[in-house]
Order: C-alpha cells, then sequence, then structure tokens
C-alpha cells in the first residue's frame, strides 16, 4: 500500500508540473496574441478594401496588357501555398490547414499534379514536414519555412514578388494560398483561397452592370504597373498574419483547456490518494487492536 501512495504522489507531483508548463504557455500565447491579433485587425480592412478595388479594376479593363496578374489560361501548372505554424501545441489548427489544402489538391488540382506540374510551397515547419511525407510527386519548395520570424512587409514581399514572377513567365497558371483565417481567439477557419490569377466581380443575375468610373492619372498603365503589385503584396501578407494570430489563439485555447484537464486530473488523483491514505490508516489501526487483543487474551 505504501508504494502505491508514493506513485499517486509521483503521479499528483508531475501533474503539477505540467499544469505549471500550460499555464506558462497559455500566459505566452495570450501576449503575443495580442500584438498578431491587432496587426491583422489593422491590415484586414485595408487589404480587403484593396482586393475588392483591383477585382473591379481588372474586370474593366478587358484586353488590356496591363491585366497580367488577371489572366485567366488553362492551368496545367499550379503552386499551392501551405501557411501553417512552426511549432505544435495549438490543437488541430496546423492539421486542419493542411486537411484544407490536400482537399485542393486532390480535388481541383487532381489533373495538374498526375502530369507533375505541381509545387507545394510551405511557410510553416508543419505543414513541410506533413506534405514531404505525403506527397513525393510533388516538388516541395521549404526555402521560406522561417518566415514568421520576421513579418514585415518587406520580408515577406520578397517572397510574394518570386511568386507574381512566376506567374507572369506562365512558371505557374495558378497560385492559391491554404491559410488560417483568424476570427477571435477561440474560432480559426481554414480555408484555401486563390491568389492568382485575381479573381473578377461576378455579377449575379439581374444586377446591374454598370462599370465602376475610375479617373487614371498620371496614366492608366502606369498606376496599374505600381498598384495592382502592391495590393497582392498586401494581400499576401494578410494570409500570413491570419495565420500568425490564430496559432496563438489555437495554442493559448488548446493550453486553456490542457489546464483545465489538469485540474479535472489533479482532483481524481487527490480522491484515491486520500481513499488509499485512509485505508492504510485503517488497516493499521486494525493490525494494532488486533495484537492488542492478542495480548490480553493471553
Amino acid at each position: 500500500m505504501g508504494a502505491n501512495l508514493k506513485e499517486v504522489r509521483d503521479r499528483i507531483k508531475s501533474v503539477m508540473n505540467t499544469q505549471q508548463i500550460t499555464k506558462a504557455m497559455k500566459m505566452v500565447s495570450a501576449s503575443k496574441l495580442r500584438r498578431a491579433q491587432t496587426a491583422i485587425q489593422q491590415l484586414r480592412p485595408y487589404s480587403d478594401k484593396l482586393n475588392a478595388m483591383l477585382r473591379n479594376i481588372l474586370s474593366n479593363l478587358e484586353g488590356d496588357a496591363s491585366t497580367t496578374y488577371g489572366q485567366e489560361r488553362p492551368v496545367e501548372r499550379a503552386c499551392i501555398v501551405v501557411v501553417t505554424s512552426n511549432r505544435g501545441l495549438c490543437g488541430a489548427f496546423n492539421a486542419n490547414v493542411n486537411k484544407a489544402a490536400v482537399h485542393a489538391i486532390e480535388t481541383k488540382y487532381a489533373g495538374v499534379r498526375a502530369k507533375g506540374n505541381l509545387d507545394i510551397l510551405c511557410i510553416g515547419k508543419r505543414g513541410a514536414e506533413f506534405f514531404k511525407k505525403r506527397y513525393s510527386d510533388c516538388r516541395i519548395i521549404d526555402d521560406h519555412m522561417m518566415l514568421f520570424e520576421d513579418l514585415s512587409s518587406s520580408n515577406v514581399g520578397k517572397v510574394s514578388s518570386k511568386l507574381m514572377e512566376a506567374f507572369v513567365s506562365k512558371q505557374y497558371d495558378a497560385v492559391e494560398v491554404a491559410y488560417g483565417r483568424f476570427r477571435n481567439a477561440a474560432m480559426q477557419f481554414a480555408e484555401v483561397e486563390r491568389w492568382l490569377p485575381v479573381a473578377k466581380l461576378e455579377v449575379q443575375a439581374g444586377a446591374s452592370t454598370k462599370k465602376a468610373d475610375y479617373i487614371f492619372e498620371p496614366t492608366k498603365e502606369g498606376l496599374l504597373e505600381y498598384l495592382v503589385p502592391s495590393i497582392l503584396k498586401t494581400q499576401f501578407q494578410k494570409f500570413l498574419l491570419d495565420t500568425h494570430a490564430s496559432e496563438h489563439g489555437a495554442r493559448m485555447t488548446s493550453m486553456d483547456k490542457a489546464t483545465e484537464n489538469a485540474n479535472d486530473l489533479l482532483r481524481d488523483l487527490r480522491i484515491h490518494y486520500n481513499k488509499a491514505r485512509q485505508e492504510t490508516i485503517t488497516n493499521e489501526i486494525l493490525e494494532i487492536v488486533g495484537g492488542a487483543a492478542a495480548l490480553s487474551s493471553d
């Protein structure tokens, strides 16, 4: 019985140590989440408005030479950008992003993959580890796994610029991004969004087909040459900031649940320990009483 009590005490101590770690990780994630959440909340309205404006502009420039990034062509070569975290312990966040990317690969781009023309660009170690094991028939690009160390526009722009150049040179006919869209600390959604070519505005049946009346100064070509790449870079940075905030939100929630589970486990272990201790004390009393009774009978 003494050995059993020692085992339970050691288990309680181990759970308490683990609980201290989960509490500390929750606090760290909460601190990082505040900064990441502020960054994406400031950028998202700006990015969404620019993206809507870009789609509107490209919808009204049919046949124009400066609509390169909105040029639709048969998809013979494609690239899937998978944005995950570098670290785990954030629940099913990374698995959900990987699952969303797998669905796109095995449905929408199954034909491209069968021809050996599908590249997977992994930003984040978790995605790279997963796809290297699963898709040996695809080219896995892992040059930018540590991009989350610096999410400045200049650093992220280096990656988006390469992808845009690849699209313009027809190395890729389509580029899609799988990422985690941040809503709040408790809710993140894995999404796959087409980045290139830029989707034009869809006119619903019965809706007005009036075109937006934009005035370009100094010239339409000169302005779009700068405007379109700038908007696309901002949108790409939004994908990473969304995922960055989603990672910390998922980890904070996961560590909070782990702490609660540790509390439940500690309660059960303490009940078990007290029962075992009471049983030990009762047995000792019975032995003393039995011994005293034996002595008195003599």
